[in-house]
């Protein structure tokens, strides 16, 4: 993966986790009113909906704003509220009914349930859900790498005899996901071939259909779920005349065609059985199966001209796949004294992956030629795990425990070429031991303090990114009296992980605090700090100008994250709720320029102490924001708000942008 990749994933996390932190300004939150409904035929009504209007202004980097924020102008339902209840709790359909919705009507992110039940009789449960996912064309692949998609979801649960000992479970759920793409695709060979822009039909779609039951017999809980889930991507990928990124070379493209349909199957069991008749020991265990088979085709047509000759192939790839996943559990716990708790837990996972695929490519010009390829993977795991918490006294308790896990990962490949097997397997096993002690103090009522460690050794990791020889320290301290809370909490995480041809080391700490002061009745007050620090050095083997070269990489990253919020409500008429949120990445604290990010293939030699340049990405990305709403009526309201968002990145700055967003509604109740 080159460092440009790797910088633009980057900023996609980053900014995701910026924006899931700092929620859109609209919907209002403020209470309404007391709601007394209406009363009709034996049921009691109400209905309280916001609606209004948004609006935007961006300056800068539009697709980026709408990866990361994508709310728009225009007129939404922002939300709205419908309950239905029977006064008796006797009605003649349903006792209850629940409907909620957020965001309907073009809102880049919308949502709906449902809730109807009748006592003793049944309960069902609807959920929708659709999310708009855009993903601008970056300045990677010479901005041909795009995607604008709607993800639609939804959920039903239905429970016949709900108050019962003995209770049916019947779902069924599915998620729907279509859209253009674009990407890219090399036609010729790794050396002289051409990028060609390849535009996709995005088509995906699973189906899950559950029944079971859940039953209280003689002590014990079971539920016993069956479930068939059906998955298939039909997306449908062209690409038209064309001379490709590099107009100057010899190949051409007249025409280009390629499917992939992906269809599979996954049926499953689930169980769960619980006994805690007795009140010293509780007995849980569970049980899952997943067996999963897939089909799959990949069917490509290609006309043109290349380097030497026409270009006239045909390349057809086809084959199948089972992956079982088998897991099982048993959980004993153990309450010998009202101040000692002892529980083990035992788990057993099992996944194998085998499968075959065909290759044949037909050159109209040259020759055809046909490969057979089968794979095996398998990954057995066996853990075991022993805690102990203690509770000497009111002020004081401590708690520890123990792990141990065995897994065992074993490989094939064979491939048949020209007539000719290829054999090769693999075996390696893994075993972990860990260790975790801690305790907890409350030297005075309002004042808690808790302290743990954890220290653990694996001997074969099976990725060298993976935790080898790591101890992590952590501890929170929380006070809490009447309207006022404060807290803190401090993780850290060091690993090292070196076998003979790569060596890994990573050293995270994490650093909280929060607070929380309700002043008054009308006034509040939120705040919160966070910093994470990640800095990672890491061996890497790669191929520089035609030879192999040893190199090593060291990411250094610091996010500071802070927020602060205020409520203030005037005579139980009016509300104002103001909030600023800024997230910072320093990187490692030298200006930009100062110290550039490294880049593959700069160092030939090795590297001597204080000289390794970092890779950071500082970046930066404020929010303040402003919500106001007024009671018209008893059953009216009118609302305001806005919110802006700046995001500054100091290496790709043609990503930033600056954009000015709010809203003004009306709540209505009857």
């Amino acid at each position: 993966m080159t460092k440009t990749i790797q910088t633009t994933l980057f900023l996609l996390v980053a900014s995701a986790a910026v924006v899931s932190a700092q929620p859109t300004v609209a919907p209002t939150n403020a209470i309404l009113g007391t709601a007394r409904g209406e009363d009709y035929n034996g049921y009691n009504i109400t209905n309280t909906f916001e609606t209004g209007y948004r609006f935007r202004s961006v300056g800068g980097d539009l697709g980026k704003y709408r990866s990361d924020v994508n709310f728009g102008n225009g007129l939404r339902l922002l939300s709205g509220s419908l309950t239905v209840n029977s006064k008796d709790g006797h009605g003649k359909y349903f006792d209850d009914l629940t409907l909620s919705t957020q965001g309907l009507g073009n809102d880049p992110y919308q949502y709906s349930s449902l809730r109807i039940g009748k006592n003793k009789l049944y309960r069902y449960d609807f959920t929708w859900r659709s999310n708009d996912y855009y993903n601008p064309a970056l300045p990677i692949a010479s901005g041909q790498h795009f995607r604008d998609t709607t993800r639609t979801l939804q959920d039903q649960n239905l429970t016949l005899l709900p108050d019962s000992p003995f209770r049916i479970l019947l779902g069924y759920s599915r998620v729907n996901v279509d859209g253009p793409g674009l990407s890219t695709t090399n036609i010729g060979d790794a050396r002289f071939g051409d990028e060609f822009p390849l535009f996709s039909n995005i088509r995906r779609q699973q189906n899950e259909y559950r029944v079971g039951f859940d039953a209280r017999v003689a002590g014990f809980k079971i539920s016993i779920m069956r479930s068939w889930e059906f998955f298939k991507d039909d997306t449908r990928q062209t690409s038209g005349a064309q001379a490709g990124n590099n107009p100057g070379d010899n190949i051409r493209l007249n025409l280009l065609r390629r499917d992939e349909p992906y269809h599979g199957q996954t049926n499953s069991w689930r169980s769960n059985i619980l006994w805690d008749r007795v009140k010293w020991i509780t007995v849980n265990g569970r049980f899952t199966y997943a067996g999963s088979r897939r089909d799959f085709l990949f069917d490509e047509t290609a006309l043109g001209t290349q380097r030497f000759g026409s270009l006239n192939r045909q390349l057809l790839v086809f084959g199948n796949g089972r992956r079982p996943v088998t897991t099982g559990s048993a959980t004993i716990t153990l309450f010998p004294t009202d101040k000692l708790t002892i529980s083990n837990h035992t788990a057993v996972h099992s996944t194998r992956m085998d499968g075959d695929a065909t290759f044949r490519q037909l050159d109209n010009s040259t020759l055809a030629f046909t490969t057979l390829e089968f794979q095996y993977l398998g990954i057995r795991t066996i853990t075991n795990s022993t805690d102990v918490n203690y509770k000497a006294s009111k002020l004081f308790g401590v708690f520890g425990g123990y792990q141990y896990s065995n897994r065992e990962v074993r490989s094939i490949e064979q491939s048949v070429f020209f007539g000719e097997a290829d054999r090769q397997s693999y075996n390696q096993t893994n075993r972990l031991h860990a260790g975790r002690a801690g305790f907890r103090l409350q030297p005075v009522k309002p004042l808690t303090i808790i302290l743990d460690t954890e220290i653990g050794r694996s001997d074969r990791p099976i990725y060298p990114t993976s935790e080898r020889n790591y101890h992590a320290l952590g501890g929170r301290i929380q006070y809490k009296l009447g309207n006022l809370t404060l807290s803190s909490q401090l993780r850290t995480n060091y690993n090292v992980n070196s076998v003979s041809l790569f060596s890994h080391s990573s050293r995270s700490r994490n650093y909280s605090a929060d607070a929380s002061w309700a002043a008054r009745p009308w006034l509040s007050f939120d705040a919160s700090y966070s910093k994470i620090h990640l800095d990672t050095l890491t061996g890497i083997a790669y191929f520089y100008n035609s030879r192999l070269t040893d190199d090593r990489s060291m990411y250094i990253s610091n996010i500071h994250s802070g927020y602060f919020g205020a409520r203030i409500a005037i005579r139980s008429r009016a509300e104002l709720t103001l909030g600023y949120s800024r997230i910072q990445d320093t990187g490692d604290g030298r200006p930009v320029g100062v110290a550039a990010p490294y880049v593959l293939g700069t160092v030939q030699a090795p590297i001597a102490p204080g000289t390794l340049g970092a890779v950071t990405y500082p970046l930066s990305f404020d929010s303040p924001f402003a919500r106001f709403s007024i009671r018209l009526h008893q059953r009216i309201r009118w609302n305001a708000g806005y919110q802006h968002y700046n995001y500054a990145e100091d290496l790709l700055r043609q990503q930033n942008y600056r954009a000015h967003t709010g809203y003004t509604s009306l709540s209505w109740m009857f």
